[in-house]
């Protein structure tokens, strides 16, 4: 797979957390609105179940260009993206900053959770409910939610399917983020996994900074 460049989009989305499928409910207005609550109850009551989480995923960019990984989520707010080797790239969250860690030019960027799209998944103290909104859906079994980032933005859609052995009965399959000059970036998961023992260690990181400094 062929590297994605490096932009902050591409960090900040390391692939975690948007989704999207959407299409008309068939419903009359005021039912609609209140089918939307609900989907949105369920989708916030999804996230807040997730206590830690295992997923291979495939990121692709706007081009086409995708990079495969593993995900590994454990909230409060921490988060990894293991890139394939060739990519040369690691995303982490030690829970309250997210890092991409570029090995191919010895380079690391930073930002705090609250300023990354990726918030809506892992800052507990971001409420979904209320920057995020449901957009219809002709299939039942799927709930998809837009969270935009006025700051930055960026809108970050998740896709749930419903899988009753899935945290609150959704499975997060996927999602879309797409930034003010309409770049789009989707990340797929598969094998999803719940529940498992995740150490903190998980979430450090080795500063390539410092290995490639010369003697003084």
């Amino acid at each position: 797979m062929s590297k994605i460049a490096t932009t902050p989009l591409r960090l900040a989305l390391a692939g975690a957390l948007a989704a999207a499928l959407p299409a008309a409910l068939g419903f009359s207005a005021a039912p609609a609105m209140a089918q939307g609550t609900d989907a949105l109850d369920q989708a916030v009551a999804a996230l807040r179940g997730i206590s830690t989480m295992k997923a291979d995923f495939v990121q692709t960019d706007r081009t086409g260009q995708s990079v495969r990984g593993t995900l590994t989520i454990k909230r409060p707010g921490r988060i990894r993206f293991e890139y394939e080797p060739s990519a040369k790239m690691l995303v982490v969250s030690n829970g309250s900053r997210l890092t991409l860690i570029d090995y191919e030019v010895n380079q690391v960027q930073s930002w705090p959770i609250g300023s990354s799209p990726l918030s809506a998944l892992l800052d507990p103290k971001r409420d979904v409910k209320r920057y995020g909104t449901v957009v219809p859906s002709s299939n039942p079994n799927v709930i998809t939610i837009d969270v935009k980032d006025s700051k930055n933005g960026i809108t970050i859609t998740l896709i749930f399917v419903r899988d009753s052995a899935a945290p609150g009965g959704l499975q997060l399959t996927n999602w879309v983020a797409l930034d003010a000059q309409n770049k789009r970036t989707t990340v797929r998961l598969t094998n999803q996994s719940y529940g498992m023992s995740v150490p903190d260690s998980t979430f450090t990181y080795r500063d390539p900074r410092r290995t490639s400094r010369r003697p003084g």
